[in-house]
């Protein structure tokens, strides 16, 4: 029998800290059937939010990203975020443009298992990498998903802007 290691982050000692995708999207999705597929959205942003700013201040990283380059913070949230932390996401890219980042991420948790053509956005994923990505940053963002791998794109492309 496989035993992880059992550390103050470790919520279950045997089964560890993962679960089925599967499961989790069925969440979701009830969740959409439950209460409407707009009010599970912003549900759904607000906890992937709230989880991303957890994720920083448990790490006592809160506004370190301002003297990092893009890549360095991509490496930082591929560490919390990717096949190292949560498994949420995988992040490819990060670029800005004046007061707009671009986040390019794949194997998404909200695209996975979707049909081609699926009008699925990444609303869970969008959060957190926003909760990330202000905590990481110290600034106030709104996001949006841009480009989405059910609908051509090669990734979930999504864009925050820095709210003055």
């Amino acid at each position: 029998m496989y035993l992880m290691s059992v550390e103050p982050h470790v919520l279950r000692k045997e089964l560890g800290d993962f679960g089925s995708i599967i499961f989790l999207k069925s969440i979701l999705t009830g969740i959409e059937e439950t209460i409407g597929e707009r009010t599970a959205a912003i549900a759904m942003i607000a906890a992937g939010r709230k989880q991303g700013k957890n994720s920083i201040e448990e790490l006592g990283l809160v506004n370190k990203g301002v003297a990092l380059s893009l890549d360095e913070i991509r490496e930082k949230a591929n560490s919390i975020l990717g096949q190292e932390g949560s498994r949420l996401c995988i992040i490819d890219k990060i670029e800005q443009e004046g007061k707009a980042y671009r986040v390019y991420a794949k194997e998404t948790f909200c695209s996975s298992g979707e049909p081609d053509d699926s009008t699925r956005t990444c609303t869970y994923t969008l959060g957190a990498i926003q909760g990330f990505l202000e905590a990481f940053l110290g600034k106030r963002l709104q996001g949006k998903q841009i480009g989405s791998v059910l609908r051509g794109s090669t990734h979930d492309v999504i864009e925050y802007i820095i709210l003055d």
